[in-house]
């Protein structure tokens, strides 16, 4: 006799609820470190001198152009950003409250104090990027490097518009490689099968000690000499 086994199938209020539960879990990461990102890009505008529009600008740049790569590159559509409108509406809430903070303050904005949301929004985005490609179906280093991507290049990008050298290529200290390690965490706990939720958790901690431990401790990668003699 023929029995054929019907693959394993959760039941549908079951499934719905694990589902909601991992896009919970992302969407809080992605709006925490969009805020993270866009706080480091409108002081990064302020630090220029860059008038309203242009600290906007900046903003919306660093938080929404290396999640925009990634979506490109995993042929997403919506954009993160297009699919969830009202984050646009954090940028611009969030930007005209620092300006105004910081004029009633008289803060005067300084690179290292950039540095602080900027390694929070790098470990969100290294970990939630690894983990939407992995659903995606990417391979694990295919995934790491979305992750990557998704962290960093919105600084890049930040950096290139106020005329800088992107901070990711010229501080010395680790930054893209945080991000990396991090990502490998997130797969290793997904692989261990502790959970979507813990896998996040867990790949943005790293990412955001590593980040931290290199800006305190004063971290160096060797930088390229060619004028070194032979």
């Amino acid at each position: 006799m023929d029995v054929s086994l019907a693959p394993l199938t959760l039941p549908p209020l079951l499934s719905r609820t694990l589902g909601q539960t991992l896009t919970h879990a992302q969407l809080g990461i992605e709006v925490v470190a969009i805020a993270a990102f866009a706080l480091s890009g409108a002081i990064e505008g302020a630090r220029k001198h860059l008038d309203a529009v242009g600290v906007v600008v900046v903003a919306f740049l660093t938080a929404f152009g290396g999640g925009t790569l990634r979506d490109v590159l995993l042929d997403r559509r919506p954009f993160f950003w297009v699919e969830h409108a009202w984050y646009i509406w954090v940028i611009f809430g969030l930007c005209a409250a620092a300006m105004l903070t910081m004029r009633a303050r008289h803060f005067h904005p300084t690179e290292r104090a950039m540095q602080w949301p900027d390694a929070l929004g790098l470990g969100l985005f290294a970990a939630s990027g690894t983990q939407i490609a992995l659903t995606a179906g990417m391979p694990a280093l295919v995934a790491v490097l979305m992750g990557v991507i998704t962290s960093v290049f919105g600084g890049v990008l930040r950096d290139i518009v106020c005329n800088e050298i992107p901070t990711a290529f010229r501080d010395h200290r680790p930054y893209a490689l945080c991000a990396f390690a991090g990502g490998w965490v997130v797969v290793g706990v997904q692989r261990a099968e502790l959970g979507a939720s813990a896998a996040l958790a867990a790949g943005a901690a790293m990412t955001i000690a590593l980040r931290v431990a290199g800006i305190g401790w004063n971290w160096q990668l060797p930088a390229w000499d060619a004028e070194r003699r032979r």
